[in-house]
């Protein structure tokens, strides 16, 4: 049941006719035969008309990386393989697809059989581009490849040991301020938590802010992200909420964010956002992954 006593920001979140196929919240079986219907979507432009984004004029490029730890078909002889896999979901798709949805769906490939990593992977990719309404980018990575999996923390100069007090845990822009001199730095956060606007479950992140521009008063980019800890918020949202408050009150030149969450129902979600004409990077989790 969602937190009732969370206050939740009421132009962020999706309307009950919006969301009433969405698995989210609610009973589900679990099919273990491919199943594509099961992926559900939720459109990107109420939360971004929310934000003052119209549609055609995205501020920023990215995508949206996510990660599945749990994705297990049949083989030849009906012995199981196992696969991590990585999606790119481009920014400018109309639609993302729902987490719990996704779940079903990869689950759905339990009992069913396949030729190969790469006939997964091309049925992935086919399914996923459909429901989002653009191509989405599909990698699978075999056992023989888990090994090199890395794990390492996001970049930057890290602001959660500043002796700053924190009592604001509803979005506050406000704490957001810039001056003097212009300066080229990235900075990063552990203490990012959100919570899903249906459920009102947690949802735990590392946020990197990496800019050129006035230089950041740090103590309020602190306190401003530890101001959604108990905001509701898909994640694609709460990234794309922290570009235009920071993007609009710090006066960058060039920004970048990035959050990457803590996986749920054995998927992580990362979403990316641009205008400094920089590559999404490489999908390497954080120790909390």
């Amino acid at each position: 049941m969602p937190d009732r006593s969370s206050p939740i920001h009421r132009e962020d979140v999706l309307s009950p006719q919006e969301l009433a196929g969405a698995p989210l919240g609610r009973a589900s079986d679990y099919p273990d035969h491919y199943a594509p219907s099961l992926l559900y979507t939720v459109p990107r432009t109420p939360q971004r008309e929310a934000l003052g984004i119209a549609e055609g004029a995205l501020p920023f490029t990215g995508v949206d990386l996510w990660t599945a730890y749990e994705l297990t078909w049949l083989g030849p002889g009906g012995r199981p393989q196992i696969a991590l896999a990585s999606f790119e979901v481009p920014v400018d798709s109309p639609s993302i697809v729902e987490s719990k949805s996704m779940k079903l769906y990869l689950g759905s490939f339990a009992q069913t059989a396949f030729a190969g990593l790469t006939d997964v992977a091309a049925t992935i990719e086919r399914d996923l581009s459909a429901v989002s309404g653009a191509r989405v980018a599909v990698m699978l990575r075999g056992p023989s490849a888990f090994g090199t999996q890395a794990i390492r923390e996001l970049p930057g100069e890290n602001i959660d040991d500043l002796d700053v007090a924190c009592d604001a845990y509803e979005v506050d822009p406000t704490f957001l301020a810039s001056a003097g001199e212009i300066v080229t730095e990235t900075l990063t956060s552990r203490l990012f938590r959100s919570v899903c606007p249906v459920t009102g479950q947690p949802d735990i992140a590392t946020v990197q802010i990496a800019y050129r521009g006035p230089r950041i008063v740090r103590d309020g980019l602190l306190r401003y992200l530890v101001s959604y800890r108990r905001h509701a918020g898909f994640h694609e949202h709460c990234v794309e909420r922290i570009f235009v408050d920071v993007a609009g009150r710090c006066g960058c030149h060039a920004l970048t964010v990035l959050a990457r969450f803590t996986r749920r129902g054995g998927i992580d979600i990362n979403p990316f956002r641009t205008n400094a004409g920089v590559v999404p990077p490489d999908n390497v989790r954080t120790a909390r992954q």
